[in-house]
């Protein structure tokens, strides 16, 4: 049971974190004491910049494989780009996780 005031304040708060049903907010907040709003719109950006590495170097391979047009030192770079950029997005995503399971 909640005033009407209460009870507006709680569906702010929803809003602001963009949760819609009632029961799922309540639950997280009895069992969490809090709910975590993340942005992940530039995690998202990283994945995709990730995934776009990766179809390079597969064109890359694809290319080498079939016509023999790139010089081993050029796709060993490529890998390397791909690895560098694999790392540190691993490590964001790790840390995400970790803080939207608390």
């Amino acid at each position: 049971m909640v005033t009407p005031e209460e009870q507006r304040q709680i569906q702010e708060r929803m809003t602001q974190v963009g949760i819609l049903n009632m029961g799922a907010y309540m639950r997280k907040m009895a069992l969490n004491g809090y709910v975590l709003q993340v942005d992940l719109s530039p995690v998202r950006e990283l994945v995709s910049l990730q995934r776009r590495c990766a179809n390079n170097l597969n064109q890359a391979a694809l290319h080498v494989n079939t016509y023999g047009g790139l010089y081993p030192n050029e796709l060993q770079a490529l890998q390397k780009d791909y690895a560098d950029l694999w790392g540190p997005l691993s490590e964001l995503l790790e840390k995400l996780a970790q803080v939207v399971a608390l």
